[in-house]
């Protein structure tokens, strides 16, 4: 795929130029200054979306290889794409949500046909089901749709996480044949008794298991060099194959074919880190040689294109190691091992514990908590929490009852955040007719949110706790320190005072006083930007009058 590589360069450079007439020189540097806020992914406001249930940008590519059957509900394609995902950018969506990291579902080219497996009749409209890494599936876009979203993305500051599957192919089909036996095992299905029983077997039935801890050489699969073949890329392909393998000295074993095929989209479209599938069904040290992989390839990346480099700031690999909590520190417990993800493989985990609290939330109980494991035992690390996400049965608040809370909980938490598509105007996860996961997925349907006054206030909300995140790192990962029970106050302070905020929960609405203690200087002004009121430091305290029960103080510069 690399040797396509030019064509993306040349095509973002056409995107830069169209974007650089377009503005004036002053705005341009104000563009410039405002997305070069200070990052770090341990206090990422990350935004996560299924590629196709988010915005049809192309009605064009909404059917393709016939995949017109009729489905059990929300478990076929509904349009969503990768044009879908830059028009949200360009009109500013993200930003006004204070997201600075997008992560989309698998939009590599899935099985052409779909399944029947208890669920209703599906097709691979979430991406998980992988036919070709080397392309990407028609109903999700082009390569050259993916270099305008990425362009488009770190103009404005917004890092963009693929989704990489290495433990499993799509199911077989009518249309889509097995991968050769020593590519895949078709049985035993995961028992999960032990650590062999959750890595040396199918997840579920007919979803063929990449033999990972295979360091046999093997052929490509015959089916995949016909596709190639007739596609007029066979010759491109294994010569790019036979550099990787040269260069790196790997067997030509399953698992380093799809670390390529996965790193290429480093090389070619600069994206800023992968969220990785299935981790604990696959041998740990799969995912040291991954990230070893990616770092090569994203430092490839930014030589040679310096100019489009957002910092310096390291790949990001995120891991779902299903149920692992920021409590396990840094270990992963099986039947009869233990296994650490986080060595020289992860930047960060999936964090399943947030999603657990009680609906009454204990603020100040989670926030001191998390707080403690990530200064001590995960200091090195990271954190992503979620409370709502897409194949998550029990998520927090499943009615949307309560809403504001999970907001304060989900992007005031230390660490990193993951707002899960529609969690910002309260879509539904109750779909009426819907088998399994699909309850959790249905599309955005941007013009009833637009006429709803309540959506447009959570919306509201969200923008401003997620704009205050992604203004402050003192928020995701300065120390905490509570400084009033009544109304709940606590302070984080970053740098040993670099950026420091104070935050009050649940005050009353109407007059009210914030205890401040030592974090602000007497006679300092700040500024509540929720309210967008001003005060002024007095004894300790500020004295404010809003409508709101939320205050997110924050100094003003001068």
């Amino acid at each position: 795929m690399r040797l396509r590589s030019v064509f993306y360069v040349l095509l973002i450079l056409a995107l830069t130029a169209c974007k650089q007439e377009a503005k004036e020189t002053v705005a341009e540097a104000e563009t410039q200054s405002e997305t070069a806020k200070a990052f770090d992914w341990k206090a990422a406001n990350l935004y996560f979306l299924l590629t196709d249930r988010f915005n049809n940008g192309d009605t064009t590519n909404d059917v393709n290889f016939e995949r017109n059957k009729e489905t059990a509900v929300l478990r076929g394609f509904e349009g969503g794409d990768l044009k879908g995902i830059t028009q949200k950018i360009e009109e500013g969506y993200f930003s006004d949500l204070g997201i600075n990291a997008i992560w989309m579902t698998p939009i590599v080219e899935q099985v052409h046909d779909g399944t029947d497996e208890g669920t209703g009749y599906t097709y691979a409209y979430h991406g998980y089901w992988t036919k070709d890494w080397t392309q990407l599936d028609p109903n999700f876009g082009t390569f050259e749709d993916l270099a305008a979203l990425v362009e488009a993305a770190h103009s404005e500051g917004i890092r963009i996480l693929l989704d990489a599957v290495i433990n499993h192919t799509g199911p077989v089909t009518e249309q889509d044949a097995v991968w050769p036996e020593d590519w895949v095992r078709t049985e035993p299905t995961c028992t999960y008794t032990s650590y062999e029983t959750t890595v040396e077997c199918t997840l579920v039935k007919n979803l063929p298991d990449i033999k990972t801890e295979s360091n046999q050489d093997v052929e490509l699969p015959p089916a995949l060099v016909a596709k190639w073949k007739a596609e007029g890329r066979y010759e491109t392909e294994m010569a790019e194959l036979d550099a990787f393998f040269a260069r790196t000295g790997y067997p030509r074993a399953p698992r380093f074919y799809i670390m390529k095929w996965l790193t290429d989209y480093i090389t070619d479209f600069g994206i800023d880190g992968y969220r990785v599938d299935t981790v604990r069904h696959t041998e740990a040290y799969v995912w040291q040689e991954f990230k070893k992989e990616c770092d090569y390839a994203f430092n490839a990346w930014k030589e040679a294109n310096p100019d489009k480099v957002l910092d310096d700031t390291p790949f990001y690999t995120v891991g779902e190691v299903y149920g692992y909590s920021i409590n396990d520190g840094l270990m992963t417990k099986f039947v009869d091992v233990e296994k650490d993800y986080y060595k020289d493989a992860f930047t960060a985990m999936i964090n399943f514990d947030l999603r657990s609290q009680e609906a009454d939330v204990d603020y100040e109980a989670v926030f001191s908590r998390y707080d403690s494991i990530l200064n001590t035992t995960l200091a090195d690390y990271g954190t992503l929490s979620y409370l709502t996400s897409h194949d998550d049965g029990y998520p927090f608040d499943k009615a949307r009852e309560n809403t504001y809370t999970a907001a304060n909980l989900l992007l005031l938490t230390p660490g990193g955040s993951q707002m899960y598509y529609g969690d910002e105007v309260g879509r539904s996860l109750l779909i009426e007719g819907t088998n399994g996961d699909a309850t959790l997925r249905s599309a955005m349907d941007w013009e009833a949110y637009a006429q709803d006054a309540e959506a447009q206030r959570l919306l509201t909300h969200y923008q401003k706790l997620g704009q205050f995140k992604n203004n402050h790192l003192a928020v995701g990962i300065g120390r905490h320190q509570q400084l009033a029970a009544e109304p709940y106050t606590f302070s984080r302070t970053y740098a040993d005072g670099e950026d420091t905020v104070v935050v009050a929960l649940n005050a009353p609405k109407g007059a009210k006083i914030i205890e401040i203690g030592m974090a602000f200087a007497e006679g300092a002004t700040l500024r509540d930007a929720y309210s967008d009121k001003t005060v002024t430091v007095k004894d300790g305290q500020v004295s404010l009058t809003s409508d709101a029960t939320l205050v997110l103080l924050e100094a003003i510069d001068e």
